[in-house]
């Protein structure tokens, strides 16, 4: 990673602030100044905008060296170079300058490839594509906007090829002209040994052809030079012949003369430069640039006087590069540094699921099932694609009801948050209003720490943040102490920074944007700001106020997703990272305080994303606690949930069976988050004792203990070991379900009216009620079918359906088929694989991922995960009581399509 030492960037701000060093600025003084200055000042300037643009957006500071008691412009040479850099006359659509006696500020807005300057941008900024292509008789540099076509087009033709893994790349056996007399001729005289000085080659210079003459003393020097923007040029067209050492005009053949190189030194020099040329593949072939150099002797009258080299280039697969491409980004830590190759034709063809996708049938699903929230379209460099599923709240419905701005006043919220910490604070309530009293229009928005909220480390001695969204005002982050603390403008920076960052590069908030940060103190005797307790290094132009209701709506949209984003489970079919959206309900669950909620009950329906809620509130715990990620243990029955949660990398995961073995060691454990809790048992010795025993260790300070459940998808009659209902007790309860199709919820709320009508011993009556509230987002469609076949053609109904969705563009990852027990799975379980190898087989289609893929298990062991696709091979159970429980385990798998097949006569 290259580094850029001449740009500083500043930490103790919350914003990007790159400081570029003395400038010369205005037309006069930049006309006088030496060519080299002016150009190295120009570089300076350009990297760290080209840096923030694609970074978030910032400010570039600089002082003026050129000193002046009157206002300056920048000058026209660094005007020209932004306006090259956003593509686009129309430097107000990216930058704003501000001049503060002898420092310059340049206001840097985050890119995004939306209308401003033009349609159908790159991805990100770039100072350079290093990419060539031919023209004619001419070698042209493309500029980003061509790049970022010829890239796409290149992904595009390899993602349509249907040998696209396996196809070589294009040859060309003789250079590709307008006919074929002049490939013949021009092949003819590459394979030649020799040429006469002064001779008339008999073709000219084309797409095809390029004539180059000898530098008269640096001739291997001037190679170097040349070659990688010619090879460039050749090898993304059509490929062609570079002849270095032709008269361009005359078409004579010169050479160069031996006294002034070596015949092998040419050629090495020629082959290493190309050698180096940075390429890179779309498609699955690992292949350099395909030439040939040949070094041919040049006589004359009959004595040798030099050397004409030629290279022929083939077309190249996919795209060769002169040199990396020149673009920027910055942060905090690495300061501003350059992207490699790989990263940079990355990020300019990120373009979302629709150009990534593995599987087509995984595509299929996102944009019937799905709604999109927030499109790369429009959108800065780091944001990921968001979607939602259709019928759940918009990410207008959830800032509307989690965030709403009334016209008329200026609103706390959460109210009873507000409400609680002034009962705790005394002077809290004047501390607050003293602040924001002159402003009428928004939305104070309080937490016990905003840090937190970012997956940031909450700080002692914090007693809350409240950002201010307010009518002509940038938005503002308060951090309230309670005690003088000098590291408190230090938390809110860093927060205050996180928030501007993340509102940009995880909203997608394309509007101009700062966050301005105050420190204030309860215990101070005025209750005013602390020492140093604002931070406002820079006076931002008024742009960056929020003009009106709807600015501020636009802002609060992006805060919605900023902190109910999840990374969603389609990520790893589709090939690139999809955000979901939580539900306001499930949003209100993880915003608890921690401190107050030590143990919590959450008691969730089929498919209501209590798993999620479970991985996202470990994220928290570390945050809140400062702890590392083995001090917290996750808990659930069965292994493939264990598995699943052990490859997220934020805890520890085990069976319950692995929990109470004397072997498990507790000792370093401190928080512990049970799942799937209803189908837990006592048979081992009594894990909620052992859990609350661990997790109460530390009398002060007590640790965390939730623990998520469904009665209703209890899959045994034995003792759970969890506590009477009336005892579990502080409880919360989802009662939305997020995951299943229109049919398949159907199904699930007619079996959870069964087992309201006749529940089991092992459900509480108390929790029938939960029933009351089961909803689901409508519109959302797929299969639900129930069949009772033989044995025979239970399989080979299995190994049909398999076959379709196998060569649909699903892949063995979004099957599962389940059979009542593990015995039962083991039984039948090479029957059924025997006969989805043959059809596949048949079809001449590759069937090891489906050997290798983890398709069969039990209904009970896969308890907690789904599938797209799910077979339920006669799900009967001895235990009547529970039969319909366990058909709702079965059901609640499945995301898209549900079969449920039982044998002729069993049932």
């Amino acid at each position: 990673m290259e580094t850029h030492p001449s740009l500083v960037v500043k930490r103790s701000y919350p914003d990007l602030i790159i400081y570029a060093g003395e400038v010369t600025l205005g037309e006069k003084g930049r006309k006088k100044m030496d060519p080299k200055k002016r150009k190295l000042e120009k570089t300076r300037i350009t990297e760290a905008a080209c840096a923030l643009l694609n970074s978030g957006g910032g400010v570039i500071a600089m002082q003026i060296a050129n000193k002046t008691e009157h206002p300056v412009e920048m000058g026209q040479d660094l005007e020209k170079s932004l306006r090259e850099l956003i593509l686009s006359p129309n430097l107000q659509a990216f930058f704003e300058t501000k001049q503060r006696e002898d420092q310059f500020y340049i206001f840097v807005k985050s890119w995004n490839c939306g209308p401003e300057g033009g349609s159908d941008k790159p991805r990100i900024c770039s100072l350079a594509s290093s990419l060539y292509c031919r023209s004619l008789t001419s070698k042209v540099a493309m500029d980003s906007r061509d790049a970022f076509d010829f890239l796409k087009d290149k992904k595009a033709c390899v993602k349509c090829s249907p040998t696209d893994d396996t196809a070589p790349p294009v040859k060309i056996p003789r250079a590709t002209c307008q006919n074929n007399l002049e490939s013949n001729v021009v092949f003819e005289i590459f394979q030649s040994e020799k040429l006469e000085y002064g001779q008339r080659l008999p073709f000219s210079e084309s797409t095809f052809i390029e004539f180059k003459q000898f530098s008269t003393k640096h001739a291997q020097e001037y190679i170097k030079n040349i070659i990688p923007e010619y090879i460039s040029a050749f090898a993304n067209t059509q490929g062609g012949y570079l002849f270095i050492g032709v008269d361009n005009e005359s078409k004579s053949v010169l050479g160069c003369p031996k006294d002034n190189v070596d015949r092998d030194s040419l050629k090495t020099v020629a082959n290493e430069a190309i050698s180096k040329l940075p390429v890179f593949h779309f498609c699955s072939s690992k292949d350099k640039v395909s030439y040939e150099t040949r070094v041919i002797d040049v006589f004359q009258e009959g004595n040798l006087y030099g050397y004409l080299c030629v290279i022929k280039v083939e077309q190249f697969c996919c795209t060769v590069f002169s040199e990396a491409p020149v673009s920027c980004m910055v942060d905090k830590v690495k300061g501003v540094y350059s992207l490699n190759t790989e990263e940079w034709v990355r990020m300019m063809v990120d373009v979302g699921p629709e150009a990534a996708s593995k599987e087509q049938s995984s595509l299929d699903d996102l944009s019937k099932d799905f709604e999109c929230q927030l499109s790369l379209s429009n959108s800065p460099p780091h944001c990921r694609p968001v979607y939602s599923k259709k019928g759940l709240e918009h990410k207008a419905d959830l800032q509307e009801r989690l965030f709403p701005v009334s016209e008329d006043c200026l609103k706390y919220t959460p109210e009873s948050l507000w409400s609680e910490l002034c009962s705790q604070h005394e002077s809290l309530e004047n501390l607050v209003n003293q602040q924001i009293c002159s402003f009428s229009c928004g939305l104070l928005i309080l937490s016990r720490s905003w840090a937190v909220d970012l997956n940031l480390e909450e700080k002692q001695g914090v007693i809350c943040d409240a950002l201010l969204i307010a009518e002509n005002s940038p938005p503002t982050l308060y951090t309230i102490l309670g005690e003088q603390d000098e590291q408190g403008q230090d938390y809110c920076t860093r927060t205050a920074f996180a928030l501007k960052q993340k509102v940009v590069n995880t909203g997608g908030y394309t509007g101009r944007v700062c966050v301005m940060t105050r420190v204030l103190c309860l215990s101070s005797q005025n209750n005013t700001e602390t020492n140093g307790g604002s931070v406002s290094p820079i006076d931002y132009p008024s742009s960056y106020n929020l003009a009106n209701i709807q600015e501020m709506q636009g802002l609060l949209q992006a805060l919605v997703i900023v902190l109910l984003n999840f990374r969603s489970f389609l990520s790893d079919q589709l090939g690139c990272e999809v955000l979901n959206l939580l539900t306001a309900r499930q949003y209100e669950i993880l915003s608890k305080s921690l401190h107050k909620t030590r143990e919590l009950f959450v008691h969730g329906l089929p498919g209501s994303g209590k798993t999620i809620i479970a991985m996202k509130i470990m994220e928290k715990i570390r945050n809140t606690f400062h702890c590392e990620t083995d001090r917290i243990l996750y808990i659930c029955e069965n292994q493939p949930l264990r598995d699943f949660i052990q490859e997220k990398y934020i805890c520890q995961a085990v069976t319950r069976t692995t929990f109470m073995s004397y072997k498990f060691r507790t000792e370093w454990i401190q928080h512990i988050i049970v799942d799937e809790a209803q189908n837990f048992r006592t048979e081992d010795g009594d894990w909620y004792e052992k859990a609350k025993e661990i997790t109460r260790r530390m009398k002060n300070c007590p640790g965390i203990l939730w623990i998520f459940l469904d009665y209703f998808q209890t899959s045994h009659l034995q003792e759970s070991g969890l506590p009477k209902f009336s005892h579990q007790y502080p409880k919360e309860e989802l009662t939305q379900v997020v995951r299943n199709a229109d049919k398949i919820a159907e199904f699930i709320h007619q079996e959870l009216e069964k087992i309201r009508d006749d529940p089991p011993f092992s459900i509480p009556q108390e929790s029938l009620s939960m029933l009351q509230e089961f909803n689901w987002p409508q519109g959302v469609s797929g299969t639900f079918e129930l069949t009772y076949l033989s044995l025979e053609k239970v399989v080979s109904y299995v190994a049909d359906k398999c076959h379709f969705f196998l060569s649909n563009g699903y892949s063995p990852q979004d099957i599962a088929v389940l059979f009542s027990t593990d015995s039962k799975r083991r039984e039948y379980e090479n029957m059924f694989l025997r006969e989805i190898r043959k059809r596949r087989r048949a079809s001449q289609m590759n069937d090891a991922s489906v050997c290798r893929s983890n398709m069969f298990d039990s209904i009970r062991r896969f308890s907690g995960m789904e599938r797209s696709i799910v077979f339920g091979i006669n799900p009967y159970t001895v235990e009547q009581p529970i039969s319909h429980n366990l058909l709702l385990c079965l059901a609640s798998r499945a995301k898209k399509h549900l079969y449920i097949l039982y044998f002729s006569g069993y049932y």
